[in-house]
């Protein structure tokens, strides 16, 4: 494990300082500016949406190669944006568009989480870049022995200081790291590693890894990671299972629900008693009753849509479809289209200000 300085009590103090622990913010604007979305392009920058008329008002350049995840800090200052192509992270004033800093992370940054000043970014060294392998084909058994002999490094999260600008620790992950969650508290980092079929538990201070769950069991390539406000119940996704696996506070697995086809990027809503699953192959956002978990609702969207987001007021829903180059906007109600905005270029994740919760981001924190 590479672990750079310690982030034990001032990450814990940073967090609850921030913004207390499990609290709820309306994250009203009290600027009076307009609620934007921001949208990640792999193939360009990053889109600036005005969702009071769900219109591209804005693009900004990242300088970089490959934007995918993109985060924002919770005063909105600042959008991070990882550049898969380029090895780095480029730090952007939400207002103005202008790129502030570049951070080196290592190859292949992807996933992004801010919380409390901090960006957690999930980097690959050993990953060959473009679609896995089937699971369980020759290919991936090839891969994975490769990996073996070769004693590939496994995935890491870059943990930057963002006031610092710079990565104050890494965190070793396991073999294609890609989803991120925290714990209630602070104090807990949670993985989702697709290649060695896990979720890891680490704690955030040391990195120290605290627990291995296997979703061997469920299927595939565990993908989303998404905890409840008051950390009583964390979900992950089984890309190639087509399930969800539901655990308790201690990560022990109480349950797995079915769900529609390559289910990816999830978020609870506010009060958590509904979950919102976004199906890459399935070609919607389906959404479930965490009291009963059947299925309640589902709404069109397209092709690979990985992440999604809440506009501010919790009224509508935007899904970034990355093969169809849309953004899909849905009624969060009764999750009917609203609106289908064309012209994107693979666009991968999506954000919002005021901030709101969706797959890559939680008004709670």
């Amino acid at each position: 494990m590479n672990i750079r300085g310690s982030l034990a009590l001032p990450a814990v103090l940073s967090f609850v300082m921030a913004f207390g622990v499990g609290c709820s913010d309306k994250g009203n604007d009290v600027s009076g500016e307009a609620p934007m979305a921001y949208v990640t392009n792999q193939n360009g920058g990053v889109s600036v949406i005005d969702l009071n008329t769900f219109e591209v008002v804005s693009e900004y350049d990242v300088e970089g190669k490959g934007p995918r995840g993109i985060g924002i800090t919770k005063d909105g200052k600042s959008i991070i944006v990882a550049n898969v192509d380029g090895g780095d992270v480029s730090i952007i004033d939400r207002k103005s568009g202008a790129v502030t800093k570049h951070i080196p992370i290592g190859e292949n940054p992807e996933f992004v989480r801010v919380i409390a000043g901090r960006a957690y970014i999930s980097f690959e060294p050993a990953s060959l870049g473009g679609p896995p392998p089937k699971p369980g084909s020759e290919e991936a058994k090839k891969l994975e022995e490769e990996r073996e002999e070769d004693d590939a490094e496994p995935a890491k999260i870059a943990v930057v200081d963002l006031e610092a600008g710079e990565v104050a620790d890494e965190i070793t992950g396991g073999m294609e790291t890609e989803g991120i969650e925290l714990s209630a508290d602070g104090t807990k980092l949670i993985i989702t590693n697709e290649a060695d079929e896990n979720i890891t538990v680490h704690d955030v201070a040391t990195g120290e890894l605290l627990k291995t769950i296997s979703t061997e069991s469920y299927g595939h390539r565990p993908r989303g990671i998404k905890a409840t406000s008051d950390g009583k119940m964390y979900v992950g996704s089984i890309e190639y299972g087509n399930k969800l696996v539901v655990m308790d506070e201690n990560f022990e697995v109480v349950r797995t629900v079915d769900t529609g086809e390559v289910p990816y990027g999830l978020s609870f809503n506010r009060d958590g008693s509904r979950l919102y699953v976004a199906l890459s192959k399935g070609r919607a956002l389906q959404v479930f009753d965490t009291s009963t978990w059947q299925e309640i609702a589902r709404g069109e969207t397209g092709k690979r849509c990985w992440h999604f987001t809440f506009t501010p007021d919790e009224k509508n829903i935007l899904v970034a479809c990355g093969r169809s180059d849309e953004v899909v906007v849905l009624n969060a109600e009764d999750m009917s289209v609203v609106k289908r905005l064309e012209g994107f270029k693979m666009p991968w994740g999506v954000v919002a200000y005021p901030k709101s919760t969706g797959s890559l981001d939680s008004t709670w924190q």
